[in-house]
């Protein structure tokens, strides 16, 4: 099945930029989930979702348009909860709700758009382009850098940041790029996985390697491979089950969420 599989252009881009995009969502999940950030991805997903269906009934390129929006709405978000005016749950919620609206909106007194937006809100393997996958190699290798040279700062960042503003550190930076990376990691992977589904990418695998792992190091790179063994599994699960793609990532996510959720209760008591 997995020959059968490869010999197709369009499963071999969504491999690639799947995996690629899961490892990105998984690396900056821990940091967000950690801070209780966690649906910010879900809020950005659903700005997305605004910005491409205007994008479209405009006749404008979606991910083009799309990516600036989504930027400024991560700085956003961080500038609210930052000064205090909006706790960030709420913030999220006030953005999210605001930017479906707009969607919704643009989609009604459009027409013929209903398929192209069907595929952004539930996702679909066959959006992926080469200049997706192109973007994908791009993002992860700028996040995988980011990671390996300031792996401490973010740490501290995460953890303590009055401590990290104390020493001297440039905290707002740090934030700034977690948030820009993220805004740019959920409109590459609204195409695959929809609006409704891509915040899973960076809560599950997070969440999944906190159930046994307790260091940030370990937790941050369980949740790399739970992300991507879960997106290889979801994939195969569409493909063989003919299932939608966003879907069964989801699924997959769930099932290696609650093995390693059980095989932590085993640990606590060994």
């Amino acid at each position: 099945m997995i020959q059968e599989m490869m010999s197709y252009g369009f499963i071999q881009r969504a491999f690639i930029g799947g995996i690629l995009v899961s490892l990105c969502a998984a690396l900056l999940g821990v940091s967000l989930v950690l801070k209780r950030y966690s649906m910010i991805g879900d809020g950005l997903s659903h700005v997305s979702f605004g910005a491409l269906a205007i994008a479209l009934a405009l006749g404008f390129a979606p991910v083009q348009f799309s990516m600036p929006v989504v930027i400024v709405a991560a700085f956003l978000l961080l500038r609210l909860t930052e000064k205090g005016k909006i706790k960030s749950d709420a913030a999220i919620a006030l953005v999210s709700a605001s930017s479906l609206a707009i969607g919704v909106i643009v989609i009604s007194l459009s027409t013929g758009l209903t398929t192209d937006v069907d595929s952004y809100l539930f996702g679909s393997i066959l959006a992926m382009s080469k200049a997706d996958v192109t973007m994908s190699v791009v993002l992860s290798v700028i996040v995988i850098v980011l990671f390996l040279f300031s792996y401490h700062k973010i740490f501290a960042v995460t953890f303590d940041e009055s401590f990290a503003k104390a020493t001297g550190m440039r905290v707002g930076l740090y934030h700034t790029l977690i948030s820009v990376f993220t805004a740019v990691t959920v409109v590459l992977g609204i195409k695959m996985m929809g609006a409704m589904l891509i915040s899973s990418l960076i809560i599950f695998p997070a969440l999944s390697s906190m159930r046994v792992f307790h260091s940030f190091l370990s937790v941050t790179v369980c949740a790399g491979v739970v992300s991507v063994v879960s997106f290889c599994i979801g994939l195969m699960l569409s493909y063989g089950c003919s299932l939608p793609a966003g879907a069964a990532v989801v699924v997959a996510n769930l099932g290696i969420f609650i093995l390693m959720g059980i095989f932590g209760i085993i640990q606590k008591h060994l």
